[in-house]
C-alpha cells in the first residue's frame, strides 16, 4: 500500500480528499500545520505529501525544503497545492523540488493521475538507489581473496577519476559488474550508465547504436537500414553526462574503431546521415575477453586506439585463481536462491563446497551462480546441499582436477564414490533400492560404501 500525508489547514479540504484516497487503496495520514507534518514525517515513511502552500505557522515552500532534508530512502514527492497559484509560484516549487503543482479547487480526476506518477516516481527513485548500493565495490567482488580485496581497493581508487577503464577478463568474470562499481563510485553516480555489447549487434548496425540515426540516413528500401525508427539517439549520445560501458570492445569492426577513436580524442561526433556534429561528456569503460595486444598483432584491433581505451587497466581474475572465496559466494548464492523460491535457510556442506573448490569453473562465477539455481530448483525439499546434490559434471571435473590422485586406484575410488552416492539421491537413501540400481548385492553395497566412507542412513 501506498502512502499519502495531505498537509492542509483546511479541514473539510483534508476530510474529503482523505476519503477520496482511501477509497482508491492509499494509506492516508493528515496533518494542519507545518509542525503536524514534520512531526509525521518524522515518524513514518511517506510516498507522496500533498502539501499546501499557505500554513497557519510557516509557508509551504518552507516545509518543502524540509521535506527534501529528510535521508533520500525515506524522502517522499511533494505535490504543492493552493488556492493562490500564480506560474512565478509553481516554477518557485518545481525548482525547490516539487513533483507537480495542482490549483484549487482541486479536480479530482487530475489529483488522482498526479499521485499516481508522484508514486511511481518515488519508487523508480528508490530502485535506482538500491541498484547503486547494490553495485558499490564492496559488494561487486564477493570474496576474501587477495585477488579480490585488490580489485575492491583499485576500484575504490580510480573509480572517483575520469580516466577511462579498460577491464580485461574471461567470459563470466563479472565485468560489466566492474564497470558499474566504478561507474557507481564515480563522480558521475548520479547520471546514466549506459552499455553497448560490441559483439551483440551486427556489424551493419553498430554505428548506428552507437552515434545515432537522423530522418533520411537510409533509403527505405536499403538492407542495411538499422532496425528501430528511421530517427533515434546512439548511445554516445545517451551517455552524455554519465559512462557508457563498450563491452566485448575487441569484437568492433577495424572501421568502427576509426570512429569511435575520434569520438573519444574530440568528445565530438556525428550521426549516422546527420550533418550537425554533437558534443558530448562522456566517460568511456570497455571490456573484453581477448588479449588485445594479439589482436593488435594479427591486424584486427587499432593499436592508438587501444592506448585510448588502456588509461586504467583493470585484470578480473578468473575463480579457479580465488578459490578461497568459493564458499563465500555459494552462501550467497544460496541466500539470494533460497529468498527467491521460498527457502531462505538454505545451507551447504563441507563435503559439497570441497567439491566445488575442486572445479576448474570454466564459465566462472557466471557458471557457479547458474549452478547453485539449478541444484536449488532440482531438489525442492532439500535444506542443505550435499555433495550428492551436484551435477555430475562438476563431480568429474573435481575428481579430474590436477595432480589430486596420486593412483589410480585413488581415481577409481572417486569415481565410485561419486556414482554411489548418485544412486543413493535416486534412490532416496534406501539402500537396497541404490543396490538394484547399481546392480549389486546389498551386503556388497554395505561393504563398498562403508570402504569410500559414505555414510548410510536407511
Amino acid at each position: 500500500m501506498n502512502h499519502i500525508l495531505i498537509v492542509d489547514d483546511e479541514a473539510e479540504i483534508r476530510s474529503s480528499l482523505e476519503e477520496i484516497l482511501r477509497e482508491e487503496g492509499y494509506g492516508v495520514a493528515t496533518a494542519g500545520t507545518a509542525a503536524e507534518a514534520i512531526t509525521l514525517l518524522q515518524d513514518s515513511p511517506y510516498d507522496v505529501v500533498l502539501l499546501d502552500i499557505w500554513l497557519p505557522d510557516r509557508d509551504g515552500l518552507d516545509v518543502l525544503n524540509d521535506v527534501h532534508a529528510l535521508a533520500a530512502g525515506t524522502r517522499p514527492e511533494v505535490v504543492i497545492i493552493s488556492g493562490h497559484g500564480t506560474i512565478e509560484t509553481a516554477v518557485k516549487a518545481t525548482k525547490l523540488g516539487a513533483y507537480d503543482f495542482l490549483e484549487k479547487p482541486l479536480s479530482i480526476d487530475r489529483t488522482l493521475i498526479v499521485l499516481k506518477n508522484a508514486v511511481e516516481a518515488r519508487r523508480l527513485r528508490r530502485d535506482n538507489q538500491e541498484f547503486k548500493k547494490q553495485f558499490s565495490a564492496q559488494s561487486v567482488l564477493t570474496g576474501e581473496s587477495v585477488p579480490a580485496k585488490a580489485l575492491r581497493q583499485q576500484i575504490r581508487l580510480m573509480a572517483p577519476t575520469n580516466g577511462r577503464v579498460l577491464i580485461y577478463g574471461e567470459s563470466g568474470t563479472g565485468k560489466e559488474l566492474i564497470a558499474r562499481a566504478i561507474h557507481a563510485e564515480s563522480l558521475r553516480r548520479d547520471s546514466v550508465f549506459v552499455e553497448l555489447n560490441c559483439a551483440a549487434i551486427p556489424e551493419a548496425h553498430i554505428e548506428a547504436e552507437l552515434f545515432g540515426v537522423r530522418h533520411g540516413a537510409y533509403p527505405v528500401s536499403s538492407t542495411n537500414a538499422p532496425a528501430g525508427p528511421p530517427e533515434k539517439r546512439g548511445t554516445l549520445e545517451r551517455a552524455d553526462g554519465g559512462t557508457l560501458f563498450l563491452d566485448e570492445v575487441g569484437d568492433m569492426s577495424l572501421k568502427t574503431q576509426a570512429k569511435v577513436l575520434s569520438a573519444l580524442d574530440e568528445q565530438l561526433f556525428t550521426p549516422v546521415g546527420g550533418t550537425q556534429p554533437i558534443r558530448v561528456d562522456v566517460r568511456v569503460i570497455a571490456a573484453t575477453n581477448k588479449n588485445l595486444e594479439e589482436e593488435i598483432l594479427k591486424g584486427n584491433f587499432r593499436e592508438d586506439l587501444f592506448y585510448r581505451l588502456n588509461v586504467v587497466p583493470f585484470s578480473v581474475p578468473p575463480l579457479r585463481e580465488r578459490k578461497q572465496d568459493i564458499p563465500i559466494l555459494v552462501r550467497e548464492f544460496l541466500r539470494e536462491f533460497g529468498r527467491q523460491y521460498g527457502r531462505p535457510r538454505m545451507e551447504v556442506s563441507e563435503e559439497a563446497l570441497e567439491a566445488l573448490a575442486q572445479h576448474s569453473w570454466p564459465g566462472n562465477v557466471r557458471e557457479l551462480k547458474n549452478l547453485v539455481e539449478r541444484v536449488l530448483i532440482l531438489n525442492p525439499r532439500a535444506l542443505r546441499i550435499e555433495r550428492k546434490h551436484l551435477p555430475p559434471l562438476t563431480q568429474r571435473n573435481s575428481a579430474r582436477n590436477g595432480d589430486d590422485f596420486s593412483t589410480l586406484q585413488q581415481a577409481r575410488d572417486a569415481y565410485e564414490r561419486d556414482y554411489i552416492l548418485k544412486k543413493m539421491d535416486e534412490a532416496k537413501s534406501n539402500v537396497s533400492r541404490a543396490a538394484e540400481l547399481l546392480g549389486l548385492e546389498r551386503s556388497h553395497l554395505y561393504r563398498k560404501m562403508k570402504a569410500l566412507g559414505i555414510g548410510v542412513r536407511e
